[in-house]
């Protein structure tokens, strides 16, 4: 196959917007073991809980925060809602909430997503500090694999990958914990508080994908 004609396929598989458009469940609950968590699409409705969350979170949060390198205008809540349904409906990305006895303890996304001849996407996600250590970030990101790999309505990805801070232990730790590939450094590969930073990356293959790995979590 040439190199035109790989292009030409993955150009052709991000053009078709409308056969992408990402068909989101109401939510997807955990297995047995995990109480009530669950992820679900985040909605306009939640605005006053998660500005809460981000707020409490932000000194937590702020060290891994991907940025604008153009310094542009930021979004409103409602204009970053716009911009997810024009995402989901060309099938580009979705965010998640992590909910826990109906509170939002985290959230969880699936972005730059590819079709055509790549099939492929990039997970990112963050976990309020007050939950820290019950397991959620392996669990979500482990949730959000099964779908994005196996689910009917999902994407029916090939490949899914994440991309961390090397100093970002915590991170590490989830990734390493469920066996993502490791696959070497990516320099200056995100805008991140005010940098362009080398980031390590891990990544999952559908057909690697261990489909009893969410039972054993």
């Amino acid at each position: 196959m040439s190199v035109l004609h790989t292009f030409r396929q993955v150009w052709q598989g991000s053009r078709a917007r409308s056969d992408h458009a990402l068909d989101l469940p109401d939510r997807l609950t955990s297995p047995p073991g995990h109480g009530d968590f669950l992820l679900r699409p985040i909605r306009e409705g939640d605005q006053a809980a998660w500005n809460a969350v981000r707020w409490r979170n932000r000194d937590w949060l702020a060290p891994w925060e991907s940025g604008d390198p153009r310094h542009g205008p930021g979004m409103t809540y409602a204009q970053w809602m716009q911009e997810l349904e024009r995402a989901r409906q060309e099938g580009t990305s979705a965010v998640f909430l992590m909910e826990f006895h109906q509170s939002i303890v985290g959230q969880i996304s699936l972005g730059a997503i590819r079709y055509g001849s790549m099939r492929t996407a990039t997970a990112g996600y963050w976990v309020d500090q007050d939950w820290i250590g019950h397991g959620f970030a392996p669990l979500a990101l482990t949730m959000l694999a099964d779908w994005a790999f196996r689910d009917r309505r999902g994407p029916h990805l090939h490949r899914l990958e994440v991309a961390i801070l090397p100093e970002n232990e915590r991170s590490l730790r989830v990734v390493r914990k469920l066996g993502m590939e490791p696959e070497g450094l990516r320099r200056s590969y995100m805008y991140v508080n005010g940098q362009w930073r080398d980031h390590l990356t891990f990544a999952w293959i559908s057909d690697q994908f261990d489909p009893d790995l969410l039972a054993r979590l």
